[in-house]
Protein backbone atom coordinates (compact mmCIF):
# COMPACT_ATOMS: atom_id res chain seq x y z
CA UNK A 1 0.00 0.00 0.00
CA UNK A 2 2.14 2.83 -1.34
CA UNK A 3 1.02 5.81 -3.61
CA UNK A 4 2.66 6.95 -6.45
CA UNK A 5 5.26 9.05 -6.05
CA UNK A 6 5.54 7.96 -2.38
CA UNK A 7 8.71 6.67 -1.44
CA UNK A 8 8.49 5.62 1.56
CA UNK A 9 12.12 4.33 3.15
CA UNK A 10 12.64 2.44 6.48
CA UNK A 11 16.21 2.83 8.05
CA UNK A 12 17.47 0.17 10.20
CA UNK A 13 20.56 0.71 12.58
CA UNK A 14 23.20 -1.27 14.31
CA UNK A 15 23.04 -2.61 17.97
CA UNK A 16 24.06 -6.29 17.92
CA UNK A 17 21.48 -7.76 19.69
CA UNK A 18 19.51 -4.57 20.10
CA UNK A 19 18.06 -4.85 16.80
CA UNK A 20 15.50 -7.31 17.38
CA UNK A 21 13.70 -4.56 18.91
CA UNK A 22 13.20 -3.43 15.20
CA UNK A 23 11.78 -7.02 14.42
CA UNK A 24 8.77 -6.40 17.11
CA UNK A 25 8.66 -2.75 15.90
CA UNK A 26 8.06 -3.62 12.31
CA UNK A 27 5.71 -6.83 12.85
CA UNK A 28 3.36 -4.34 14.57
CA UNK A 29 3.29 -2.31 11.82
CA UNK A 30 3.09 -5.07 9.57
CA UNK A 31 -0.12 -6.37 11.69
CA UNK A 32 -1.65 -2.65 11.22
CA UNK A 33 -0.75 -2.35 7.32
CA UNK A 34 -0.34 -5.89 6.16
CA UNK A 35 -0.64 -3.98 2.46
CA UNK A 36 2.51 -1.78 3.84
CA UNK A 37 5.32 -1.42 1.08
CA UNK A 38 8.43 0.03 2.07
CA UNK A 39 10.04 1.47 -1.35
CA UNK A 40 13.69 1.84 0.06
CA UNK A 41 14.82 -0.44 2.86
CA UNK A 42 18.14 0.33 4.40
CA UNK A 43 20.28 -1.37 7.08
CA UNK A 44 23.47 -1.29 8.86
CA UNK A 45 25.34 -3.72 11.37
CA UNK A 46 22.58 -6.01 12.54
CA UNK A 47 20.22 -3.49 10.88
CA UNK A 48 21.20 -5.13 7.55
CA UNK A 49 19.80 -8.87 8.63
CA UNK A 50 16.53 -6.90 9.15
CA UNK A 51 16.61 -4.99 5.98
CA UNK A 52 17.47 -8.20 4.06
CA UNK A 53 14.73 -10.24 5.09
CA UNK A 54 12.25 -8.03 4.58
CA UNK A 55 13.95 -6.97 0.98
CA UNK A 56 13.14 -10.90 -0.70
CA UNK A 57 10.19 -12.01 0.94
CA UNK A 58 7.63 -12.62 -1.12
CA UNK A 59 4.63 -12.33 1.29
CA UNK A 60 3.04 -9.26 2.57
CA UNK A 61 4.68 -6.98 5.10
CA UNK A 62 2.74 -8.86 7.68
CA UNK A 63 3.93 -12.43 6.62
CA UNK A 64 7.31 -10.64 6.37
CA UNK A 65 7.93 -9.14 10.24
CA UNK A 66 5.98 -12.55 11.26
CA UNK A 67 8.91 -14.53 9.80
CA UNK A 68 11.30 -12.20 10.71
CA UNK A 69 10.35 -12.51 14.23
CA UNK A 70 10.48 -16.02 14.11
CA UNK A 71 14.00 -15.61 13.18
CA UNK A 72 14.97 -13.29 16.10
CA UNK A 73 13.19 -15.72 18.44
CA UNK A 74 15.61 -18.60 17.16
CA UNK A 75 18.43 -17.31 17.30
CA UNK A 76 20.89 -18.05 20.61
CA UNK A 77 24.80 -16.91 21.48
CA UNK A 78 25.94 -20.38 19.83
CA UNK A 79 24.19 -19.79 16.73
CA UNK A 80 26.17 -16.18 16.88
CA UNK A 81 29.60 -17.40 17.48
CA UNK A 82 31.25 -20.65 19.01
CA UNK A 83 30.92 -19.52 23.19
CA UNK A 84 32.16 -22.96 24.08
CA UNK A 85 35.09 -22.74 26.32
CA UNK A 86 36.94 -24.94 23.47
CA UNK A 87 36.50 -22.26 21.15
CA UNK A 88 36.98 -19.10 23.56
CA UNK A 89 39.81 -20.09 25.28
CA UNK A 90 41.65 -21.37 21.58
CA UNK A 91 40.95 -17.75 20.34
CA UNK A 92 42.12 -16.30 23.72
CA UNK A 93 45.70 -18.49 23.24
CA UNK A 94 45.82 -16.94 19.87
CA UNK A 95 45.46 -13.36 20.73
CA UNK A 96 48.29 -13.91 23.40
CA UNK A 97 50.55 -15.14 21.08
CA UNK A 98 50.20 -12.66 18.90
CA UNK A 99 50.23 -9.60 21.65
CA UNK A 100 53.40 -11.39 22.79
CA UNK A 101 55.47 -12.04 19.19
CA UNK A 102 56.78 -8.44 19.04
CA UNK A 103 55.46 -8.86 15.13
CA UNK A 104 57.01 -11.87 14.25
CA UNK A 105 56.16 -13.61 11.06
CA UNK A 106 55.53 -16.60 13.33
CA UNK A 107 52.56 -14.85 14.80
CA UNK A 108 49.24 -16.52 14.56
CA UNK A 109 46.68 -15.01 11.97
CA UNK A 110 43.73 -13.21 14.15
CA UNK A 111 40.39 -12.51 12.88
CA UNK A 112 38.38 -11.01 15.58
CA UNK A 113 37.48 -12.29 19.16
CA UNK A 114 35.05 -14.99 17.78
CA UNK A 115 34.15 -17.10 15.39
CA UNK A 116 31.16 -15.99 13.62
CA UNK A 117 30.40 -19.46 11.54
CA UNK A 118 27.57 -20.11 13.25
CA UNK A 119 25.99 -17.03 12.23
CA UNK A 120 26.83 -17.28 8.65
CA UNK A 121 25.39 -21.14 8.64
CA UNK A 122 21.97 -19.79 9.97
CA UNK A 123 21.81 -16.84 8.18
CA UNK A 124 22.39 -19.18 5.18
CA UNK A 125 19.94 -21.27 6.04
CA UNK A 126 17.49 -18.81 6.42
CA UNK A 127 18.28 -17.07 3.06
CA UNK A 128 19.00 -19.84 1.11
CA UNK A 129 21.82 -18.40 -0.92
CA UNK A 130 22.22 -19.25 -4.09
CA UNK A 131 25.69 -20.73 -5.53
CA UNK A 132 27.32 -17.16 -6.33
CA UNK A 133 26.37 -15.97 -2.94
CA UNK A 134 23.58 -13.81 -3.83
CA UNK A 135 20.49 -13.98 -2.00
CA UNK A 136 16.97 -14.91 -4.21
CA UNK A 137 13.75 -12.81 -3.90
CA UNK A 138 15.35 -9.42 -3.89
CA UNK A 139 15.71 -8.93 -7.42
CA UNK A 140 11.94 -10.70 -7.95
CA UNK A 141 10.80 -8.05 -5.71
CA UNK A 142 12.53 -5.53 -7.69
CA UNK A 143 11.34 -6.48 -11.00
CA UNK A 144 7.36 -7.23 -9.74
CA UNK A 145 8.10 -3.57 -8.22
CA UNK A 146 7.31 -4.68 -4.65
CA UNK A 147 11.20 -2.79 -4.25
CA UNK A 148 13.36 0.08 -5.54
CA UNK A 149 16.20 -0.63 -3.44
CA UNK A 150 17.96 -2.22 -1.06
CA UNK A 151 20.96 -0.76 0.74
CA UNK A 152 23.59 -2.20 3.04
CA UNK A 153 26.31 -0.30 4.73
CA UNK A 154 30.06 -1.69 5.09
CA UNK A 155 33.22 -0.07 6.27
CA UNK A 156 36.48 -0.86 3.91
CA UNK A 157 38.92 -1.68 5.91
CA UNK A 158 41.62 -0.85 3.38
CA UNK A 159 40.50 3.22 2.88
CA UNK A 160 38.33 3.65 5.66
CA UNK A 161 35.22 4.46 3.61
CA UNK A 162 31.54 3.84 4.57
CA UNK A 163 30.67 1.88 1.22
CA UNK A 164 26.63 1.47 0.55
CA UNK A 165 25.72 -1.67 -1.61
CA UNK A 166 23.07 -0.95 -3.60
CA UNK A 167 20.40 -3.86 -4.91
CA UNK A 168 17.95 -1.71 -7.07
CA UNK A 169 17.04 -1.28 -10.63
CA UNK A 170 17.55 2.60 -10.94
CA UNK A 171 19.83 3.73 -7.76
CA UNK A 172 22.53 6.33 -8.20
CA UNK A 173 25.55 5.82 -7.15
CA UNK A 174 27.79 8.76 -5.42
CA UNK A 175 30.70 9.27 -4.15
CA UNK A 176 31.20 11.63 -1.37
CA UNK A 177 34.56 12.35 1.40
CA UNK A 178 34.43 9.12 3.11
CA UNK A 179 31.46 7.76 1.63
CA UNK A 180 30.44 6.27 -1.43
CA UNK A 181 27.48 4.54 -3.33
CA UNK A 182 27.86 1.00 -5.53
CA UNK A 183 25.57 -1.17 -7.55
CA UNK A 184 25.40 -4.49 -7.22
CA UNK A 185 23.71 -7.77 -6.27
CA UNK A 186 23.57 -8.03 -2.21
CA UNK A 187 25.08 -11.19 -1.19
CA UNK A 188 25.19 -12.83 2.06
CA UNK A 189 29.23 -11.48 2.45
CA UNK A 190 27.88 -8.24 2.70
CA UNK A 191 25.05 -8.89 5.52
CA UNK A 192 28.62 -10.62 7.30
CA UNK A 193 30.32 -7.83 7.07
CA UNK A 194 27.60 -5.07 7.79
CA UNK A 195 27.53 -7.34 10.64
CA UNK A 196 30.91 -7.30 11.49
CA UNK A 197 31.32 -5.47 15.13
CA UNK A 198 35.22 -4.40 15.28
CA UNK A 199 37.93 -6.43 16.75
CA UNK A 200 35.07 -8.49 18.22
CA UNK A 201 33.75 -10.50 14.95
CA UNK A 202 36.20 -11.12 11.66
CA UNK A 203 36.07 -9.04 9.00
CA UNK A 204 34.88 -9.86 5.08
CA UNK A 205 36.45 -10.11 2.05
CA UNK A 206 33.90 -8.46 -0.57
CA UNK A 207 36.04 -8.06 -3.75
CA UNK A 208 39.66 -6.99 -3.50
CA UNK A 209 38.97 -5.18 0.10
CA UNK A 210 38.45 -6.27 3.92
CA UNK A 211 34.67 -5.30 5.12
CA UNK A 212 33.95 -4.76 8.62
CA UNK A 213 30.77 -3.12 10.85
CA UNK A 214 28.70 -0.29 8.57
CA UNK A 215 28.46 1.05 11.54
CA UNK A 216 32.16 2.59 11.64
CA UNK A 217 32.44 5.52 9.21
CA UNK A 218 28.36 5.94 8.60
CA UNK A 219 28.14 9.19 9.95
CA UNK A 220 25.59 10.13 8.17
CA UNK A 221 22.99 7.23 8.28
CA UNK A 222 19.90 8.58 6.10
CA UNK A 223 21.80 9.64 3.58
CA UNK A 224 21.93 6.48 1.83
CA UNK A 225 18.14 6.65 1.00
CA UNK A 226 18.00 10.69 0.93
CA UNK A 227 20.08 9.53 -2.57
CA UNK A 228 17.77 6.97 -3.45
CA UNK A 229 14.75 9.58 -3.60
CA UNK A 230 13.35 8.81 -0.30
CA UNK A 231 9.82 10.84 0.08
CA UNK A 232 9.41 9.97 3.71
CA UNK A 233 11.84 8.09 5.97
CA UNK A 234 10.72 5.45 9.52
CA UNK A 235 14.03 5.46 11.11
CA UNK A 236 13.94 3.12 14.48
CA UNK A 237 16.46 3.23 15.96
CA UNK A 238 17.98 0.91 19.10
CA UNK A 239 18.74 3.75 21.93
CA UNK A 240 17.02 4.73 24.47
CA UNK A 241 17.14 8.56 24.49
CA UNK A 242 13.83 10.59 25.15
CA UNK A 243 13.07 13.44 23.09
CA UNK A 244 14.95 16.26 24.63
CA UNK A 245 16.69 14.41 27.14
CA UNK A 246 20.66 14.01 28.01
CA UNK A 247 22.18 10.64 28.14
CA UNK A 248 22.14 8.61 31.60
CA UNK A 249 24.40 9.60 34.00
CA UNK A 250 26.81 6.77 35.42
CA UNK A 251 27.83 7.87 38.71
CA UNK A 252 30.89 6.64 40.22
CA UNK A 253 34.10 7.51 41.25
CA UNK A 254 35.86 4.40 40.32
CA UNK A 255 38.15 4.35 37.31
CA UNK A 256 35.57 2.91 34.40
CA UNK A 257 36.57 -0.61 33.52
CA UNK A 258 37.15 -1.70 30.33
CA UNK A 259 33.25 -2.44 29.62
CA UNK A 260 32.14 0.92 30.70
CA UNK A 261 34.68 2.50 28.64
CA UNK A 262 33.53 -0.36 25.40
CA UNK A 263 29.81 1.05 25.90
CA UNK A 264 30.46 4.75 25.18
CA UNK A 265 32.56 3.74 22.01
CA UNK A 266 29.89 1.39 21.25
CA UNK A 267 27.35 4.34 21.51
CA UNK A 268 29.58 6.67 19.40
CA UNK A 269 30.03 4.39 16.38
CA UNK A 270 26.72 2.52 16.54
CA UNK A 271 23.93 4.50 17.90
CA UNK A 272 24.83 8.32 18.13
CA UNK A 273 25.18 9.07 14.63
CA UNK A 274 21.23 8.45 13.60
CA UNK A 275 20.10 10.93 16.61
CA UNK A 276 22.74 13.30 15.24
CA UNK A 277 22.19 13.17 11.32
CA UNK A 278 18.17 12.77 12.59
CA UNK A 279 18.61 16.44 14.08
CA UNK A 280 20.37 17.78 10.93
CA UNK A 281 17.75 16.60 8.69
CA UNK A 282 14.88 18.02 10.78
CA UNK A 283 17.09 21.46 10.73
CA UNK A 284 16.96 21.40 6.97
CA UNK A 285 13.47 20.69 6.83
CA UNK A 286 12.89 24.17 8.52
CA UNK A 287 15.50 25.89 6.58
CA UNK A 288 13.87 24.97 3.50
CA UNK A 289 10.13 25.82 4.91
CA UNK A 290 11.10 28.90 5.03
CA UNK A 291 12.33 29.82 1.51
CA UNK A 292 10.01 30.55 -1.16
CA UNK A 293 10.02 27.20 -4.05
CA UNK A 294 11.74 29.59 -6.10
CA UNK A 295 15.10 29.51 -4.23
CA UNK A 296 15.03 26.07 -3.26
CA UNK A 297 17.54 24.88 -5.40
CA UNK A 298 15.60 21.85 -6.34
CA UNK A 299 15.90 20.91 -2.72
CA UNK A 300 12.78 19.41 -0.82
CA UNK A 301 11.91 18.30 2.60
CA UNK A 302 11.53 15.20 3.23
CA UNK A 303 9.34 13.72 6.52
CA UNK A 304 10.71 12.26 9.33
CA UNK A 305 10.33 9.92 11.68
CA UNK A 306 12.43 8.60 14.48
CA UNK A 307 11.48 6.41 16.50
CA UNK A 308 13.29 5.12 20.22
CA UNK A 309 12.79 2.57 22.71
CA UNK A 310 10.94 3.55 25.55
CA UNK A 311 13.41 1.48 28.02
CA UNK A 312 16.84 1.47 27.99
CA UNK A 313 18.37 -1.68 25.95
CA UNK A 314 21.00 -1.69 28.21
CA UNK A 315 19.53 -1.95 31.80
CA UNK A 316 16.86 -4.68 29.90
CA UNK A 317 19.78 -7.04 29.37
CA UNK A 318 21.71 -6.58 32.72
CA UNK A 319 18.59 -8.27 33.85
CA UNK A 320 19.85 -11.61 31.78
CA UNK A 321 23.53 -11.20 32.26
CA UNK A 322 23.33 -14.41 34.70
CA UNK A 323 21.58 -16.45 32.09
CA UNK A 324 24.35 -16.24 29.47
CA UNK A 325 26.43 -19.31 29.07
CA UNK A 326 29.48 -19.90 31.33
CA UNK A 327 32.69 -19.22 29.33
CA UNK A 328 31.22 -16.53 27.72
CA UNK A 329 29.97 -14.67 31.19
CA UNK A 330 33.37 -15.22 33.20
CA UNK A 331 35.08 -13.36 29.90
CA UNK A 332 32.39 -10.45 29.93
CA UNK A 333 32.80 -10.33 33.76
CA UNK A 334 36.28 -9.84 33.29
CA UNK A 335 35.92 -6.97 31.45
CA UNK A 336 34.11 -5.07 33.91
CA UNK A 337 30.76 -5.39 33.10
CA UNK A 338 29.80 -6.12 37.09
CA UNK A 339 31.42 -2.77 37.85
CA UNK A 340 29.56 -0.52 36.21
CA UNK A 341 25.80 0.72 35.73
CA UNK A 342 26.74 1.12 32.10
CA UNK A 343 25.10 -2.17 29.96
CA UNK A 344 25.25 -1.16 26.71
CA UNK A 345 28.09 -3.46 25.69
CA UNK A 346 26.55 -6.17 27.05
CA UNK A 347 23.48 -5.38 25.23
CA UNK A 348 25.52 -5.45 22.03
CA UNK A 349 26.21 -9.36 22.66
CA UNK A 350 23.20 -10.09 24.85
CA UNK A 351 21.85 -12.60 21.83
CA UNK A 352 20.04 -14.80 24.94
CA UNK A 353 16.45 -15.66 23.83
CA UNK A 354 14.83 -14.55 26.96
CA UNK A 355 16.87 -11.05 26.22
CA UNK A 356 15.55 -11.38 22.67
CA UNK A 357 12.05 -11.87 23.36
CA UNK A 358 11.87 -8.65 26.38
CA UNK A 359 13.09 -7.02 23.19
CA UNK A 360 10.94 -8.26 20.76
CA UNK A 361 8.20 -7.56 23.11
CA UNK A 362 9.25 -4.06 23.64
CA UNK A 363 9.45 -3.09 19.89
CA UNK A 364 5.61 -4.39 19.20
CA UNK A 365 4.63 -2.10 22.42
CA UNK A 366 6.21 0.91 21.50
CA UNK A 367 5.02 0.77 17.81
CA UNK A 368 1.35 0.27 19.63
CA UNK A 369 1.23 3.19 21.86
CA UNK A 370 2.52 5.46 19.19
CA UNK A 371 0.50 4.03 16.64
CA UNK A 372 -1.44 7.15 16.33
CA UNK A 373 1.44 9.11 14.97
CA UNK A 374 2.80 5.93 13.01
CA UNK A 375 0.53 4.88 11.31
CA UNK A 376 -0.92 8.10 9.70
CA UNK A 377 2.61 8.78 8.91
CA UNK A 378 3.52 5.73 7.09
CA UNK A 379 -0.07 6.04 4.96
CA UNK A 380 0.76 9.95 4.28
CA UNK A 381 -2.39 11.04 6.17
CA UNK A 382 -4.78 9.52 3.59
CA UNK A 383 -7.66 7.21 3.96
CA UNK A 384 -6.44 3.74 3.84
CA UNK A 385 -7.61 0.24 4.87
CA UNK A 386 -5.89 -0.79 8.17
CA UNK A 387 -6.50 -3.42 10.27
CA UNK A 388 -6.30 -3.53 13.81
Amino acid sequence: MTHAGDRIALVLGGGGARAAYQAGFVRYIGRRLPQLRFSILSGTSAGAINAAHLARHQGSLHEAAEDLRKLWSQLTLNKVFNADTGSLAKIIARWGLRLISGGSSFAPTTRGLVDTTPLRNFLSRQTDPLDNGKIPGIEENILRGRLDSLAITTTDYNTGRSVTWIHGKSANEWDRTYRSGIQTKITLDHIMASCAIPLIFPAIKIGDAWHGDGGIRQTTPLSPVLHMGADRILAISTRNLPEGAEPREVTSSNYPPPAHVAGILVNAVFLDALEFDSANVQRFNRLLEKLPEEDRCGLRPVELLTTRPSEDPGVLASEFESRLPGPFRFLERGLGTQETESHDLLSLLMFQPEYIEALLSLGEKDARERADEIIPFLIGDRKASVTS
